[in-house]
C-alpha cells in the first residue's frame, strides 16, 4: 500500500493592505514536486483551503476522506497557529498520523513549538526537500526517524535537535512546482489590485537566501546566510513553463535578493525573443542601491515584461538604515524611483516605523520622506520582532515585546513600544501614515487617473474605506 501524504495550506486571512488576492501555495508545491520525483510509491494531495473554500470542517473532512499517513504544513509567524491546528485536527481524527511542520517560524522556534503543542510530532528545520524525502522513506518502511538530519522532535522526555542538513548545491536540479496537484482550481489564483481578478497569478522562486544581513529579516538566517540562485536559463524556462502549461500571465519571482545588476542582464538575454513574453507581466523585489547603480537594466527588464518592482526603502534616515544593517544610502531610493519612473516600471516603496528610537517627530519625518520620494505605491509597516531575527533577540532580551500572540505578527499590529511611544501611539502613527498618503485628495486623483494601469488599480483600493477602516480598528 503506498504512503499517503497530505500537504495543507490552512484557512487564513491575507494581508488586507494589498487588496483582494489569492496566491497559490507555491512553497508546498515545490516540496510536493520533489517528493513526487524522489518517492515513486506515494500518493500526494494538496489541500489549499483558500482556493477550495474549505474551513476547518473542510480540513477535517479531507483528512478523514484521504486517511493520510503523514500530514504536513508550513507557514510564516502570523500563520503559525493555523499550521498547528492542522496537526491538531490530524491527531484528533487519527492519532497514528505523523504530523510535520516546517517553514521560517518553526525553524526559528522548534523547541517552543514542540513543547507547547504536543500534537506536532516533528519540525523540519530550514530547507525541506531532502529532509522530508529522507523522513518519508523511513516512515514508509516503518523505520524510526531519530537520526534524520535537519529535524527536531520529542524524545526521552526532552526535545531533540538533530544536526542540520547541508543545503542543496544546485537549485537547477529541482523540479518545477507541482501545479498539476492544484490544477482544477488554478483559475482562482489572482491578484486583483495589481493584475485584475481574471488574470492567472502564479508564483516561482529564482533563488534562495540573501547575502545581506538586515536586522529585521528572517530569510537570510533561515537559509544559513547563503545566497543560491537558479541559472537565468532555468528561470526563463520555468516562466515559460508556467505560462504555456498553466496559463500564468502575472508572475511573482519571490527572490529575497534578486541580484539586479548581474541576473537582470542575464535574465534579459534569456527572455528576449521568447514569444510568451508578450503575454505576461512579472514582478520581484530589489535593493535600491542595485537599481540606482545599474539604471540601464530597468529598460531591458521592461522590454521582457517586468512591470513592478518592490523596494525595501525602509527609512529616509541614514541612521535608521545603518541600525537596520541595510548597507544602502538614502539617496539610492531617490535614484531608484526615478530610474523606474523613466522606464514605466511601477515602483513600490516599503517603509518601516516603530524602531526603538522612533518618536512622533521621526515618524512624521518618515511621512515627509515618503511624499518627497514619490514612489508609485507606498506601503508602511510596523517593525515586527519576528523570531529568528536580530530584532527579536534584542527585543526579547530587553523585555520590549508586549504582544506574544503570533497571529498579530503581520507588520500592521504594533507588537512593542518604542523608547518614547506606547504601542497604541505606534498604531496611531501607522494610521496617520496611510491617511497622509492615501487620504489626500490630490494624491488619490493622481493615482486614480494615472496612465499606469497597476497604479490606478492600487489607488482605487488604497484610497477606499477598507484599508483606513481596518487600520483604525487596530487602535
Amino acid at each position: 500500500m503506498p504512503l499517503r501524504l497530505l500537504f495543507v495550506e490552512p484557512p487564513k486571512d491575507y494581508w488586507f493592505l494589498m487588496g483582494e488576492y489569492l496566491p497559490p501555495p507555491t512553497g508546498l508545491l515545490i516540496l510536493a514536486a520533489y517528493v513526487e520525483r524522489e518517492v515513486p510509491d506515494i500518493e500526494i494531495q494538496v489541500l489549499d483551503c483558500q482556493a477550495q473554500k474549505r474551513g476547518w470542517g473542510g480540513v477535517a473532512e479531507c483528512i478523514e476522506d484521504f486517511s493520510p499517513h503523514v500530514v504536513a504544513a508550513s507557514g510564516f509567524t502570523c500563520n503559525a497557529y493555523g499550521c498547528v491546528r492542522v496537526a491538531q485536527e490530524a491527531k484528533r481524527i487519527d492519532p497514528r498520523t505523523l504530523t510535520v511542520l516546517g517553514g521560517v517560524h518553526f525553524t526559528a522556534l522548534p523547541e517552543e513549538s514542540l513543547l507547547d503543542f504536543p500534537e506536532v510530532d516533528l519540525i523540519v528545520r530550514g530547507e525541506g526537500e531532502v529532509t522530508l524525502v529522507d523522513l518519508l522513506r523511513r516512515w514508509g518502511k516503518g523505520e524510526g526517524f531519530g537520526d534524520v538530519a535537519g529535524i527536531s522532535f520529542r524524545g526521552n522526555g526532552t526535545v531533540v535537535h538533530n544536526p542540520g542538513r547541508p543545503l542543496i548545491p544546485d537549485l537547477d536540479s529541482l523540479p518545477y512546482p507541482a501545479y498539476h496537484l492544484v490544477e482544477e482550481h488554478l483559475d482562482r489564483y489572482h491578484f486583483s489590485m495589481m493584475a485584475g481578478k481574471n488574470t492567472q497569478y502564479l508564483i516561482m522562486e529564482g533563488s534562495r537566501g540573501c547575502s545581506h544581513r538586515c536586522s529585521f529579516c528572517t530569510q537570510w538566517r533561515h537559509w544559513n546566510g547563503v545566497w543560491r540562485t537558479k541559472s537565468p536559463k532555468r528561470i526563463a524556462q520555468e516562466m515559460e513553463f508556467l505560462h504555456d502549461e498553466y496559463g500564468g500571465r502575472f508572475l511573482w519571482l519571490t527572490d529575497d535578493n534578486f541580484d539586479y545588476a548581474h541576473r537582470g542582464r542575464e535574465l534579459y538575454e534569456e527572455l528576449r525573443g521568447r514569444p510568451f513574453i508578450d503575454d505576461i507581466s512579472w514582478f520581484f523585489q530589489a535593493r535600491t542601491d542595485d537599481i540606482a547603480q545599474n539604471p540601464e537594466v530597468a529598460g531591458r527588464l521592461r522590454e521582457v515584461g517586468n512591470t513592478w518592482i518592490l523596494m525595501g526603502v525602509e527609512s529616509g534616515s541614514q541612521e535608521r538604515l545603518e541600525e537596520f544593517g541595510k548597507g544602502e544610502r538614502v539617496g539610492d531610493a531617490y535614484r531608484a524611483v526615478e530610474t523606474l519612473r523613466r522606464n514605466d516600471i511601477l515602483s513600490q516603496a516599503m517603509l518601516v516605523i516603530g524602531s526603538r528610537e522612533d518618536t512622533h517627530r521621526s515618524i512624521e519625518a518618515t511621512r515627509d520622506f515618503a511624499e518627497e520620494l514619490g514612489s508609485d505605491i507606498t506601503i508602511f509597516s510596523v517593525l515586527t520582532p519576528f523570531p529568528g531575527t536580530a530584532v527579536h533577540e534584542m527585543a526579547d532580551r530587553n523585555g520590549w515585546i508586549e504582544d506574544r500572540n503570533y497571529a498579530n505578527y503581520d507588520m500592521v499590529h504594533a507588537i512593542m513600544p518604542t523608547a518614547s511611544l506606547t504601542r497604541r501611539e505606534v498604531q496611531e502613527e501607522l494610521l496617520e501614515c496611510y491617511q497622509r498618503v492615501y487620504g489626500s485628495v490630490a494624491n488619490n486623483l493622481r493615482g486614480v487617473f494615472s496612465s499606469n494601469v497597476i497604479k490606478k488599480r492600487a489607488y482605487r483600493h488604497m484610497a477606499g474605506k477598507r484599508v483606513i477602516g481596518k487600520l483604525r480598528r487596530l487602535i
